[in-house]
């Protein structure tokens, strides 16, 4: 692995650093609200890392699927919440054993750096995940769900960790999951979820660090990224502001599924 040197490849020195979470489909819409406030000059470079609740979160390819509402219900079913994800990418599984991670970052021209984006996450978080005596690989594995050629997997065999971007005029999020322990549980509400989407996978892909590297937990994996990210920036500690929780209950109804 290496450090991608993106103070120059992304034109950021320090980084805002929120822990704060909030339920359900809010916390997508917080994401939302936090990258139009770095759009616009409001807000400078900021990630959010978390651990988040249940929740199944729906791509735009999802949306327009005609097995969608019975993939809603599915997900319903077996204890999730479900959003509409900020980021591009198919179904995505988070719980209380996963990592929610989002980066936002101004960028007058964000198309162009899609892949430089894309190459820093991954190289840091399979950095994380390697300090932590995980065999932590960048590239897609076959048949692995919401498959990406940024995923981060364990040994060639199980996806560790997903990731997908939205764009803006003035600014770009990164963001995804890393599945800490529990991989069966994303196994569990993936298959019916998947089968109702009409997608092809093998459910085998779908681990955690914990089988890679027993003792594994989330306190500790935030603190290896945490520590990845201290190595290329200078961190200063946030908190979500008013605005930006009123701004995110705007946003809201962007979210929320539209079909029972």
């Amino acid at each position: 692995m290496f450090i991608v040197p993106i103070r120059m490849l992304i034109q950021v020195n320090s980084l805002t650093l929120i822990r704060e979470s909030r339920p359900g489909p809010l916390d997508v819409a917080i994401s939302h609200s936090i990258l139009g406030a770095v759009a616009t000059g409001a807000l400078g470079p900021t990630l959010r890392l978390h651990v988040p609740g249940a929740v199944v979160a729906f791509g735009r390819s999802d949306r327009v699927t005609p097995g969608y509402g019975s993939a809603l219900r599915a997900a319903r079913a077996h204890g999730f919440s479900v959003v509409e994800r900020l980021a591009g990418g198919r179904a995505a599984v988070f719980h209380e054993r996963t990592i929610a991670f989002s980066l936002a970052v101004p960028d007058p021209e964000p198309t162009a750096g899609i892949r430089t984006r894309f190459a820093m996450i991954s190289n840091l978080m399979a950095d994380a995940f390697s300090s932590l005596g995980v065999d932590a690989r960048i590239g897609e594995i076959e048949g692995e769900y919401c498959p990406g050629e940024w995923s981060v997997n364990a040994a060639g065999r199980t996806k560790v960790m997903g990731v997908g971007q939205r764009l803006v005029r003035g600014a770009a999020h990164v963001g995804g999951v890393v599945v800490v322990d529990d991989g069966a549980r994303i196994r569990d509400v993936l298959i019916p979820v998947y089968r109702a989407l009409a997608i092809d996978w093998d459910p085998r892909t779908a681990g955690s660090l914990a089988d890679h590297s027993p003792g594994i937990t989330t306190k500790l994996v935030s603190q290896s990224i945490e520590a990845q990210f201290a190595q290329r920036f200078d961190i200063v500690e946030g908190h979500l502001t008013r605005e930006l929780l009123e701004e995110a209950d705007a946003l809201l109804p962007d979210h929320l599924p539209e079909v029972a």
